[in-house]
């Protein structure tokens, strides 16, 4: 089973307007409400693909009481852990041409021993667990080391452990040695403390992340793709050109179809390249629909067929 975490989960709203463009107008296409946090996406693309899965969320206040209508309607097992204060709502602006605006809250501020009874609702998953997944942002209250100590945890009860984060948990997380860590090229601009242009550039900063603590590396690039650092070497997967529509998730779903996919091979470099060639496609393929929506196995597979991969020789 996957386990994943959304600490910092969120009522996302997204609305699709004709176009943005600076100090004009724009028109409301359609709007439409679901719950949010990269935990929680991941669970959702992992359960389309057939994959067993357990979402540990936080819920409090009104909208956390939409959060769990919501995911009622999903089919996964949750694990939610109840909070005083109200959780966060996002709000997500899109145009027919893919540009993006997302306005996020920051989150609601949880007490110690909230993130106390959180932890103990997770250690009890991992006992039934082959994957860890922490995803996305820590609200106020919860330590940048909360996602190292999970690490911690789950080596312990020999559990693999991916980490999709950003900001002072990524940079804190990585140290912990997470089995596999999936930041984006801004989220590495940001941890390394440089601008990344080209292909080289790509291939040693994934080098270079790997060499800070984690066992691999997958540096996710938009349309671009993805690169991985291995401990036996780096590879590329490279997407057909597509049209994108919304370009929302598709990080998400990218870490949540790497580590189903973990889950049916080995871990070697064959099949650490061949997941890596299933996150690009899942995330190419679920950029193709509007809104926040995630491409089915088989959308996923078309794609899939379509992605060159190769070394960096």
């Amino acid at each position: 089973m996957i386990v994943t975490v959304t600490i910092n989960p969120a009522i996302d709203r997204v609305i699709s307007v004709d176009r943005l463009a600076f100090d004009d107008r724009s028109y409301i296409n359609s709007s439409r409400e679901s719950p949010g946090g990269r935990g929680i996406n991941a669970s959702c693309v992992i359960h389309s693909f057939g994959g067993k899965t357990l979402a540990v969320a936080t819920s409090g206040g009104r909208a956390g009481k939409r959060l769990v209508k919501h995911l009622e309607r999903y089919g996964f097992p949750v694990a939610l852990v109840p909070i005083e204060n109200e959780i966060r709502t996002n709000l997500t602006i899109t145009d027919r041409q893919g540009l993006t605006v997302n306005l996020n809250e920051a989150g609601p501020r949880l007490s110690e021993s909230e993130v106390a009874a959180f932890e103990t609702v997770l250690h009890q998953a991992l006992d039934r667990a082959s994957w860890l997944m922490m995803c996305g942002s820590i609200p106020p209250g919860v330590p940048a080391s909360f996602y190292a100590r999970l690490i911690s945890v789950a080596r312990r009860k020999k559990v693999r452990t991916l980490l999709h984060a950003a900001g002072d948990a990524l940079s804190e997380g990585i140290e912990a040695r997470p089995t596999v860590v999936t930041p984006n090229q801004h989220e590495a601009e940001r941890l390394l403390g440089r601008m990344l242009f080209t292909r080289t550039q790509f291939f040693e900063a994934a080098e270079r992340i790997r060499r800070m603590g984690p066992e691999s590396v997958v540096l996710s690039l938009g349309s671009r793709g993805a690169v991985g650092a291995f401990a036996d070497g780096l590879v590329e997967a490279v997407p057909p050109s597509v049209q994108a529509v919304s370009p929302i998730g598709s990080g998400d779903a990218l870490a949540a179809a790497y580590t189903w996919a973990m889950t049916r091979k080995s871990p070697s470099r064959g099949g650490a390249a061949d997941a890596l060639r299933w996150g690009v496609a899942a995330g190419t393929a679920s950029a193709l629909l509007p809104g926040m929506q995630f491409a089915t196995l088989a959308q996923t597979r078309r794609i899939y067929k379509q992605v060159e991969s190769g070394s960096a020789d």
